[in-house]
């Protein structure tokens, strides 16, 4: 017994102890994603993605490491190298959600195409694989949806891709946020027209700083989608059986807000 103990006094000493200011295991959150997750700076607003909101809805020891970037699809986030690089700077125990699609889909730019079914799916499987090499913990989030009504109904463009994350949950017990589904239903919930606010419809009269001519899009989020979005993430992580789940703000207030508070701050 004392040898046991005496081992095991070794392997903490090798391992030293924890800095001040260190995140521990679990309590770290990188994102791998798109535009529809990534940061912007105020020279943008109000143009957000959801990902720098979800440090809103959590308590203050957990670390949200955003590395969402506009025009990557699950190719070119490999390609680029910055999977790898994520993969280095993650430690044990981090949580990696892991958001693609919208760009995968672009059948017209050969450079970010990732058929759902063949180069997607291998893609996401490199990812769940690696990531656990690793000792991190990969989620697979649904893309989020798009404000397309059909019929009077939210309509998803990217089910195809969404639903290879579903079935890879089956097969490799990988969790699962499906932010397309939980989006879908808000924006059932709003209506066509209600949910114009969660995206970017500004006229230059409407004080748009990042859009001075004016914008209409209806893929990437205002300051209300980006926080309403990162609400249906946060409310997921809630569910998930991990440490995080404790760490998920029972009341947020900055992310359920009725209107824009200017800025991308919590508060």
């Amino acid at each position: 017994m004392r040898a046991l103990a005496a081992a095991a006094a070794g392997l903490l000493a090798l391992a030293g102890p924890a800095s001040a200011g260190q995140t521990p295991a679990g309590q770290r959150i990188f994102i791998a994603s798109d535009s529809t997750a990534q940061f912007y700076g105020p020279e943008r607003y109000p143009q957000t993605g959801w990902g720098q909101f979800l440090k809103c809805g959590l308590t203050p020891d957990v670390q949200v490491e955003n590395r969402a970037i506009g025009g990557r699809s699950t190719r070119t986030f490999l390609s680029e190298g910055r999977w790898d690089k994520l993969l280095g700077d993650a430690a044990p125990g981090d949580l990696v959600l892991i958001q693609f699609g919208h760009n995968d889909a672009s059948s017209n730019k050969p450079e970010r195409y990732a058929p759902a079914a063949t180069v997607y799916r291998d893609n996401l499987l490199r990812m769940i694989w690696e990531a656990r090499g690793h000792g991190l913990v990969p989620v697979l989030v649904t893309p989020p949806m798009r404000r397309n009504f059909e019929g009077g109904h939210a309509k998803a463009d990217f089910a195809a891709y969404s639903q290879v994350m579903r079935e890879l949950v089956v097969t490799t017990n990988t969790p699962l946020i499906d932010l397309e589904a939980r989006s879908q239903a808000m924006l059932d919930r709003l209506g066509e027209q209600g949910a114009r606010k969660l995206y970017l419809h500004y006229t230059p009269q409407n004080g748009a700083p990042g859009f001075p001519k004016g914008v209409d899009d209806d893929t990437h989020f205002s300051e209300l989608g980006g926080r309403a979005m990162a609400d249906l993430v946060a409310q997921e992580l809630k569910g998930l059986k991990q440490p995080v789940a404790g760490k998920v703000l029972a009341e947020r207030p900055d992310l359920t807000r009725k209107t824009p508070l200017g800025s991308a701050a919590c508060r």
